[in-house]
């Protein structure tokens, strides 16, 4: 083989390294779905052997017979690249719609920070009033008061609880 012909095969990623790299993804990937919860495991699209793999693999306890497990897993994981596709898609889909999830929890969170504090309360409200009108914002404003003048910690829980359902009901 040529310098020329050895640079361009590993410029298309068939080199050891890429290989190496390869794997180490895929072993990766199989340590995820080893540490997946039951309700995540089922939505995953899998043929029984890999289902088997799996059960094993989340089953197994000790340390370097779980590893040997996963490096297992990772092989069958290896023989059929388009499942494992399929896997890393639906993986990647539960990612984002969790990261969404987060966003929104974050910004109720917010939004009720700035209701609770005196300083933005009325900017807060208004954008209460534009972004959830369904809301009674009388009784958010009555909460949010008794945070200014109390320190109530009961009624920014519930500040918190009247937005996230609000914020549900709309999703739904």
């Amino acid at each position: 083989m040529h310098i020329d012909d050895e640079e361009e095969y590993r410029s298309e990623g068939r080199g050891r390294t890429a290989k190496k790299r390869e794997a180490k993804a895929v072993e990766h990937l199989a340590q995820r779905l080893a540490e997946l919860s039951d309700a995540a495991v089922a939505k995953l699209p899998k043929n029984p052997e890999l289902k088997i793999e799996i059960e094993l693999a989340r089953n197994t306890r000790g340390h370097g017979s779980r590893k040997r497990q996963i490096k297992r897993l990772a092989g069958v994981l290896r023989s059929n690249d388009e499942q494992r596709e399929a896997i890393e898609a639906v993986l990647d889909g539960q990612a984002v719609s969790q990261r969404q999830e987060t966003l929104a929890f974050h910004h109720l969170e917010e939004l009720r920070d700035r209701l609770c504090a005196t300083a933005t309360f009325d900017a807060a409200l208004a954008e209460l009033r534009t972004t959830y009108p369904e809301l009674d914002d009388g009784k958010i404003s009555r909460l949010a008061h008794s945070v200014h003048d109390y320190g109530d910690k009961k009624a920014a829980r519930e500040i918190f609880r009247r937005l996230r359902k609000v914020a549900e009901e709309r999703d739904e």
